[in-house]
């Protein structure tokens, strides 16, 4: 018997990056679930606020911090989502699952969540199809370039500069991090309708954390089946958006939500500002595509950020250039770094490490940043629709917005929803904001955030 959708919020998660955070949002709003999603833990008033929610996301930077950090923060919004009472409770990762045992730990942050979250058992998701990523047997497999690469061969994730993946085995990856057993529903045993019995093998064998194939509409659904049909009262998972494109696959083949949520669409606007600190090939080429449609490039010379009062004026000169390209009615585009190979990507390492500087303190300084650099573009041009890009970048960077939440507007690409920024005392409420991943969206993506979306076929 189908169990079905219990009043109040369905989902509680929190995003251990705000580009990944906000593929969540996209995936339960543009199914017709209310989805908001805040950038720090919100107080009573603020939830208040938002008091029709089905889901309700908090948005932190884990991704980038080691173990200890995660000891200290992550407990405080992890009850208050428990709290929420959601049937659903997850620990929202990325698609690549970017992870070490010493920063980002996905097992660290399992660990002190099954100590929090109600729950017997902790399924794992992290393919989503939708967003280019399979999962086989247990290894994961993401497209680039219309290409389909097993993990610890992607061309952006074997050379990711803080955690290069060497292991496309999941389960073997994550047992690096963490001494929780782990076990797999494969897909063979899903297509042939034994993934109940192959859920019920691997719980009888002790695995806490159970990960699930996904490679298609089919085992989408039937992941999400095992997880509201199998999961108990309450719920704790694992994984990508992977684990609301499966609910929500789920719900709609039981009939639980409807088939098809209202296409939504947003006007195009006549200027945006763009701040990057990716180095991923996919942003390379979105900004090359982006100058070649008029914006106006602004370098930033990272190395500075070894030295804050240098850096300060390098934000400010940065600044003053996208305000004189406004002035000229071009869109301002400042950026670190164009892909991996970009000279400056080496410069910037041999700057961090000539002085001793913690790379994830350079990070954080160089999100801030540029967080602080849109803000002012914003608030002096008076525009109205912006983007960050970065995974790591862009927590850091939004938090200088003065925002405290975002709701999903109209989507643009799978993982990068454009939003509405939401703050009770500032003065960039109703800011339409973009937040891309490194690896997300197609080379047109800036002109499409401008445009509000791509013209339907």
């Amino acid at each position: 018997m189908t169990r079905p959708l219990p009043d109040g919020p369905l989902v509680a998660f929190y995003g251990d990056d705000f580009t990944g955070s906000s593929a969540a949002m996209e995936v339960l709003a543009f199914a017709g679930l209310e989805t908001v999603l805040f950038l720090t833990s919100p107080s009573p008033e603020r939830l208040a606020a938002f008091a029709g929610a089905r889901a309700i996301g908090i948005a932190g930077v884990a991704r980038s911090q080691p173990p200890a950090w995660m000891d200290r923060e992550l407990p405080g919004p992890f009850r208050l989502l428990a709290s929420l009472g959601s049937r659903i409770a997850h620990y929202k990762a990325c698609s690549t699952f970017d992870s070490a045992p010493h920063v980002g730990s996905i097992g660290r942050a399992v660990e002190i969540g099954r100590g929090i979250f109600p729950g017997d058992w902790t399924p794992m998701v992290v393919a989503d199809p939708g967003m280019g990523r399979y999962q086989s047997f247990g290894h994961l497999f993401a497209m680039a370039d219309g290409r389909g690469y097993r993990l610890d061969r992607h061309p952006t994730m074997a050379r990711h500069p803080v955690t290069p993946m060497d292991e496309a085995d999941l389960g073997c990856h994550l047992a690096r991090q963490t001494a929780l057993p782990v076990d797999l529903v494969d897909f063979v045993a899903m297509k042939r309708g034994e993934g109940d019995a192959a859920l019920d093998r691997a719980r009888k064998a002790g695995a806490a954390i159970v990960s699930l194939d996904v490679l298609d509409a089919e085992t989408l659904a039937e992941a999400g089946r095992l997880i509201w049909e199998r999961g108990g009262s309450h719920v704790f998972a694992v994984g990508s958006q992977g684990v609301e494109a499966a609910l929500v696959a789920y719900w709609r083949a039981a009939g639980l939500i409807p088939a098809e949520a209202p296409a939504a669409r947003c006007a195009p606007v006549e200027r945006i500002a763009v701040v990057s600190g990716s180095v991923s090939p996919a942003t390379a080429g979105q900004i090359a595509h982006a100058l070649e449609h008029g914006f106006a490039g602004i370098r930033l010379d990272a190395r500075r950020v070894v030295d804050p009062d240098a850096f300060a004026r390098e934000i400010d000169r940065a600044v003053g250039e996208a305000r004189a390209a406004l002035g000229e009615g071009r869109d301002p585009l400042i950026y670190s770094a164009a892909g991996p190979d970009d000279p400056a990507v080496a410069s910037l390492r041999e700057a961090v490490a000539g002085v001793g500087l913690d790379p994830g303190t350079a990070s954080d300084r160089l999100g801030a940043g540029l967080g602080r650099a849109l803000r002012e573009i914003v608030l002096s041009a008076g525009l109205t629709r912006a983007v960050i890009a970065g995974g790591d970048t862009s927590g850091h960077a939004a938090l200088q917005l003065g925002i405290d939440a975002l709701s999903a507007v109209a989507p643009l690409d799978p993982g990068s929803p454009l939003c509405r920024a939401h703050g009770p005392d500032t003065a960039l409420d109703g800011l339409e904001l973009a937040l891309k991943g490194g690896q997300v969206g197609r080379p047109d993506f800036f002109l499409a955030v401008k445009q509000g979306g791509r013209a339907r076929p």
